[in-house]
């Protein structure tokens, strides 16, 4: 067990954040230094994705929401997005076997109608097989964008209010959060983004008002439990005000 892991597991539990986001970056830098292509890269980030689930728990996390595919990232190729798909359809087919094992719950936030059936399908019978487990809450982000999580969520209260469901001049900040695809779970405490980006590119723009970010050099498929406890450690130093005085 190294320092950082060791401080962490001996830190006071209050001071573990309950929600940790990752923006899962670097998988094809990570590949382009082996000279590989991008799927390799993406390949070694899914398994890394697996083991930080275990290493999340383990460190007092209990909920954990990945960047996995973004709205934007259907801009990609059409190579790197039909392997991206098969590393997610190769992920689902033991994924119940193994979320059960570990009494994960696993659930997918964004909009999945451009999603093929078999893979929404399978997301279905996932999110249903895993509904009543009381471990890490595993939520993934897929076909995910910030602003659209918001429009929808506004679209929906604009069709309640055009049905006489609700006044326009009622509708609080909690419905909104409600009306998102984060609905029930609290807001991310700790933002991690791998790979020495610093943006959130459209990433829960709403849900991480308050958030701490901290942004790492390493590349998401070299990201391990170390790293996170480097995270976990940062985000326990900060002073978190809420825009108020202490």
């Amino acid at each position: 067990m190294s320092i950082y892991t060791d401080e962490v597991m001996n830190m006071d539990r209050e001071l573990i954040p309950a929600h940790v986001a990752i923006i899962l970056d670097g998988n094809g830098r990570w590949a382009k230094k082996r000279h590989m292509p991008r799927n390799f890269g993406h390949k070694a980030g899914a398994d890394t994705l697996e083991t930080i689930c275990d290493d999340a728990w383990e460190l007092g996390v209990k909920y954990l929401t990945v960047y996995a595919f973004s709205t934007e990232n259907w801009k990609r190729s059409v190579e790197e997005v039909k392997g991206i798909m098969t590393i997610l359809r190769n992920y689902l087919i033991n994924a119940i076997e193994r979320a059960n094992k570990n009494n994960m719950r696993v659930r997918v936030i964004g909009e999945r109608s451009r999603l093929d059936d078999d893979i929404r399908t399978a997301i279905e019978r996932l999110e249903a097989a895993t509904e009543n487990n009381t471990g890490l809450q595993f939520n993934i982000a897929l076909n995910y964008g910030g602003r659209d999580d918001v429009t929808r969520a506004v679209r929906g209260l604009a069709e309640k209010a055009a049905r006489g469901e609700i006044r326009p001049e009622d509708i609080t900040e909690q419905m909104i959060s409600d009306s998102l695809d984060t609905a029930g779970m609290p807001d991310p405490d700790l933002l991690i983004r791998t790979s020495g980006e610093i943006r959130i590119s459209n990433f829960m723009p709403w849900q991480i008002s308050y958030s701490e970010f901290y942004f790492c050099d390493t590349l998401w498929p070299d990201f391990n439990k170390d790293e996170l406890a480097k995270a976990i450690i940062y985000y326990a130093k900060r002073d978190r005000r809420y825009g108020g005085v202490k």
